[in-house]
């Protein structure tokens, strides 16, 4: 597996291994001792699978708070998106930044997301499938989100706002600098 850095050292891209011939293909996605040989030594306990059938559906900016916050690896198994990781951690010295990546069934990448960022995506194709695993269980209690589009964060989405396809809880989350429970 091949890790590609990112700005923000501690969300990571990966590129598991991928072997084709005339048959169509192997890969091995998931291995938890080859990710704790990275350095990413993380229980998963929850897969997650989500379709978006459209085209600029924007999933964001989600993220738990502790006990049940989340790591979270994510991939694409049909179509793409832009993942993006925005740093919660108060004490961080990037606070408040973000990095992005494209993420697609085409290229076999995979975005690991750790605990203190914020995460959501904007699909770049219709009909795209996006699994991702998570060591933490889902809590509606702990959930919390912050506004996709808030200016103090400048995420460039790739997207025109009036296209943007939002769920209806998506669209009332506040902005950064009014979400309180940050980590």
């Amino acid at each position: 597996m091949q890790i590609i850095p990112l700005e923000i050292p501690e969300v990571k891209v990966l590129v598991p291994r991928k072997f084709g011939d005339h048959r169509g293909f192997f890969s091995e996605t998931y291995n938890r001792k080859t990710l704790a040989e990275l350095g990413i030594d993380r229980e998963f306990v929850q897969d997650n699978h989500s379709l978006s059938a459209e085209k600029a559906v924007v999933r964001a900016l989600h993220y738990q708070l502790p006990p049940m916050a989340q790591d979270k690896l994510i991939r694409v198994v049909r179509g793409a998106i832009l993942d993006v990781a925005v740093d919660i951690r108060r004490a961080s010295p990037t606070f408040g930044r973000y990095v992005s990546a494209v993420i697609s069934a085409e290229n076999w990448r995979q975005m690991y997301v750790p605990i203190g960022f914020a995460h959501g995506f904007v699909t770049l194709e219709a009909n795209t499938e996006v699994v991702y695993k998570v060591t933490n269980y889902y809590s509606p209690a702990h959930e919390r989100g912050i506004r996709w589009n808030d200016p103090a964060l400048g995420i460039d989405w790739g997207v025109d706002q009036t296209q943007a396809v939002l769920s209806q809880r998506d669209t009332q989350h506040p902005g950064f600098r009014d979400a309180g429970d940050l980590f």
